[in-house]
C-alpha cells in the first residue's frame, strides 16, 4: 500500500506546486483542450511524452500501446485518432518508438508469452518485411536498433492507408506524419525523416478515393 498512497500524495504535492506558479492553473486546464499533436507512442513507463518533450497537460493528445503500433482492427487508437483529427484537428501526428523496445525485442524470438503474442504478430510482420536488411546486421543489439526504427518507419506507414488520414489531407492538408525514436540512455529524440502530408508519397494500391462533397 505504499506506493499506492505515495501516488495520491505525490498527486497532493503536485497540485499545491502548481497553485503556487499560477492560481489559476486547474481552472484555464479545465476550460479544454487544443493540442496541435497527436503522439502516439509506447506504454513504457520511462517513455512519458509530455516530460521527454517538454510539453505541459493540454499540448500533447497521447494513445500508448505495447510498441507504438498502427493496428486497423485496434479500436481504441483509431478511434483517438480519428477524435484527434477530426475533432480536434491536430496538425501533427507522431509515432514515437524507443530503443530497448521489449515489445519489439519479444518480436524477435520465439518465446511465447501468453495473450501478447496476437499483439506481436504485428511486430512480427514488420521484421519479415524488413528480413534481408535486418538480418545483414551482425550486431544484436544493432539489430534490436534497427528493428526498432523500422517498426516505427511502418506504423507512419499504416497511419498514411487509413481514410481516417486521408480524408484530413483531402479535406484541409494536414495533419503532417512523422517518425521518432527516443533513447533511453540519452534523453534525445531521433527524427527519422519519415514524415508524409498527402497520399503522394504513398503507393497508388493505398490511396483511397474519396469523393468531392459539392
Amino acid at each position: 500500500m505504499e506506493i499506492y498512497k505515495a501516488l495520491l500524495e505525490g498527486n497532493r504535492k503536485w497540485v499545491e506546486e502548481q497553485l503556487k506558479e499560477d492560481p489559476n492553473y486547474f481552472n484555464d486546464l479545465a476550460k479544454g483542450q487544443s493540442p496541435q499533436v497527436l503522439w502516439i507512442g509506447c506504454s513504457d513507463s520511462r517513455v512519458p511524452a509530455n516530460q521527454i518533450t517538454g510539453t505541459k497537460p493540454g499540448e500533447i493528445f497521447v494513445h500508448r500501446n505495447i510498441a507504438n503500433m498502427v493496428v486497423h482492427t485496434d479500436m481504441n487508437m483509431l478511434s483517438v485518432l480519428d477524435y484527434a483529427v477530426n475533432v480536434l484537428k491536430v496538425r501533427h501526428v507522431i509515432v514515437c518508438g524507443h530503443y530497448g523496445c521489449g515489445g519489439v525485442k519479444a518480436a524477435m524470438g520465439s518465446k511465447q508469452y501468453g495473450l501478447i503474442d496476437n499483439w506481436l504478430r504485428n511486430i512480427k510482420d514488420v521484421y519479415r518485411l524488413y528480413k534481408d536488411e535486418l538480418e545483414a546486421i551482425a550486431d544484436e543489439e544493432q539489430r534490436f536498433d534497427r528493428f526498432v526504427e523500422l517498426n516505427v518507419i511502418e506504423q507512419v506507414f499504416d497511419l498514411t492507408k487509413t481514410s481516417i488520414i486521408q480524408n484530413a489531407w483531402k479535406s484541409r492538408n494536414q495533419p503532417y506524419v512523422h517518425g521518432w525514436v527516443y533513447s533511453i540512455q540519452t534523453g534525445i529524440i531521433k527524427d527519422l525523416k519519415v514524415s508524409f502530408d498527402s497520399t503522394s508519397k504513398i503507393p497508388q494500391i493505398y490511396r483511397i478515393d474519396i469523393p468531392v462533397i459539392a
